[in-house]
């Protein structure tokens, strides 16, 4: 079989007993496209490709300037390709199952220190409209550690105060209970009173916790430009982003003492591999505390 059939055979059985997205579908489409182009420039049999030969293609992406980790999904995707084409019999061999993916290089998320916290989130004047609205954002991001998508798709119904409490849907379609600090509280208490209702149109139905001027649901991109303005108003020289205020809530829970599997669930990472990042952050700090202060650091 020519490797173009072999593909489309290959993405219909994704897409109808793998059940799989179309996004999927067309990253894997993507994928395996430039490998097919390589092929044609290299003179080279996809049935009877080496192992060798199959390490040189990831070289070839890696000349390319992609990413260990963009190198990883082709890698995925051309694994699962050969996996598929073997059970098919169309290859003898499945000589891209030794292919070991490349090491990604592991970057410690940044974080903010309280003091430029404190600052940025004592800066903002609530007395105008927007000032109150965005007051209350940036309290629920640092407060509850919510990721961006997460705070724009937060809903008024999912709100209980009382309890102090915010239900969210996160990844994957997961919803979890998120705990919102006094601060939050009483920034959201102010902005529902004095804000809110003056966001509100009659033209426009939004169950939206924070609106827009025009009364609709804040995109991610408004909310990143939010935070944004609001520390460079504040006098913040360094990149401020809502994903910082996700990384600083996590690391300064872990300082103060809470353990690592309550942070997981804050956050909602399906994996505590994922989670163990922010003790490194931790250690990290505990280093440069050292090296600052002990007289021989």
């Amino acid at each position: 079989m020519k490797i173009d059939a072999a593909l489309e055979s290959f993405l219909l059985f994704l897409a109808t007993e793998r059940g799989l997205s179309t996004n999927y579908q067309l990253s894997v489409r993507h994928s395996l496209d430039r490998y097919i182009r390589w092929l044609a420039k290299s003179k080279i049999d996809w049935k009877t490709i080496t192992t060798e030969e199959l390490n040189q293609y990831l070289g070839n992406l890696k000349k390319a300037d992609l990413s260990a980790s963009s190198i990883r999904i082709h890698l995925v995707h051309l694994k699962i390709f050969f996996r598929f084409a073997l059970q098919k019999q169309w290859i003898t061999k499945d000589n891209a199952d030794p292919l070991l993916p490349p090491k990604i290089p592991s970057h410690l998320p940044e974080t903010m220190n309280v003091a430029v916290l404190q600052q940025l989130l004592t800066s903002i004047d609530t007395t105008p409209l927007l000032g109150a609205r965005d007051k209350a954002i940036l309290e629920t991001f640092y407060s509850s550690g919510l990721r961006l998508s997460e705070l724009a798709n937060s809903r008024l119904e999912h709100l209980d105060l009382d309890e102090r409490m915010l239900r969210i849907t996160g990844k994957g379609n997961k919803t979890r209970l998120v705990p919102l600090g006094k601060e939050a509280k009483t920034a959201i208490e102010f902005y529902l009173k004095n804000s809110r209702p003056k966001l509100v149109k009659a033209s426009i139905s939004s169950s939206h916790l924070f609106l827009s001027m025009r009364g609709g649901s804040l995109s991610p991109e408004r909310l990143r430009a939010i935070v944004k303005t609001r520390a460079r108003e504040a006098g913040i020289e360094t990149n401020i982003y809502p994903h910082l205020l996700r990384h600083s809530f996590a690391t300064h829970l872990l300082q103060n003492g809470a353990d690592l599997r309550i942070i997981q669930e804050l956050l909602g990472h399906a994996d505590i591999a994922t989670t163990q990042v922010y003790t490194h952050v931790d250690q990290q700090s505990l280093k440069n505390v050292h090296k600052t202060f002990h007289p021989r650091g």
